[in-house]
């Protein structure tokens, strides 16, 4: 049992003392749930366990300051999960990489999609809820979620005159047009908004969005924000991102030009065979498994 046993034996005393003089005692309030630690940090709950929980109840930590979720659209969470019948932990993602889902109740489910409706990127959400019943979550549940951009959030940088000019739409997806020049010979990784976050390491699993473009034409190959959600992978799989992601910070965007010297990873099709191609990659997380599995 956590903490707070002294409270819970202060409130018995209390209700007795009521009885006694023949008063009839006030509700039962939700028993205290408290959060604390740092941004970007896994938080600290307390709270006496078992914990008592007849209805979902939510909280909002501290608000966003980013942009406001949107229906349909991509959100991307970390989020804590401890059953709270012994405060043990049932899951969490600050250790490995962050969830993307849709913003709708079919993705998110009923509880999940009321806590992050009208929520903004930043927010910090407590969710108490009781057990569903049912298999695997038949026990009280205490979560927290933190709120993570879907694109890149950070200052300007300035940009060589030689590489391809990029557009970005309202939601943030990019587009480029092709400079009509021969292309570079060697991997060329350039910032084009410099992010505040914690920078990337070679063996991290990093969550992006990105497109990749033909050199030549500027046509899109392949793109997450047309699938629809931000992906996460070990930048071991793909060489060249490896060698250019490495040691950009998290809220970062950058064009990664890749000569055809290089593998592609999951991008390689007989198309792209011996062409350079430029990726514009929003890096949204980084994780580091290597912790995860200590």
């Amino acid at each position: 049992m956590r903490r707070l046993q002294g409270r819970a034996l202060v409130a018995g005393v209390a209700i007795a003392l009521l009885t006694l003089a023949g008063c009839t005692p006030p509700a039962t309030e939700p028993a205290a749930v408290t959060v604390s630690g740092e941004p970007g940090e896994a938080p600290t709950i307390t709270y006496v366990t078992p914990l008592q929980v007849d209805e979902t109840r939510t909280e909002q930590i501290w608000p966003g300051t980013g942009a406001e979720l949107v229906e349909g659209a991509p959100v991307l969470i970390d989020f804590w999960l401890e059953d709270a019948t012994d405060a043990s932990l049932v899951k969490e993602s600050y250790s490995t990489n962050p969830t993307a889902m849709l913003l709708t109740e079919e993705d998110l489910g009923t509880d999940l999609y009321k806590t992050l409706r009208g929520q903004q990127v930043g927010a910090r959400l407590l969710q108490v809820s009781p057990g569903s019943g049912s298999g695997a979550t038949d026990y009280p549940t205490v979560t927290v979620v933190d709120v993570l951009p879907t694109r890149a959030d950070g200052t300007p940088a300035p940009v060589r005159a030689d590489l391809p000019v990029v557009t970005l739409d309202a939601s943030g997806s990019p587009s480029i047009t092709p400079t009509g020049t021969e292309p570079p010979t060697t991997l060329v990784a350039q910032p084009l908004v410099r992010g505040a976050g914690e920078q990337v390491g070679a063996t991290d699993v990093v969550t992006v969005q990105y497109t990749g473009f033909a050199w030549t034409t500027g046509e899109a190959f392949d793109s997450t924000w047309s699938h629809g959600l931000p992906v996460s992978f070990s930048l071991q799989d793909v060489q060249a991102w490896a060698e250019g992601l490495v040691d950009q910070p998290v809220g970062s965007q950058v064009m990664l030009v890749v000569p055809p010297t290089y593998a592609l990873g999951v991008t390689d099709s007989e198309e792209l065979a011996g062409q350079t191609v430029a990726f514009v990659v929003d890096i949204l997380a980084t994780g580091h498994p290597e912790q995860a599995a200590g």
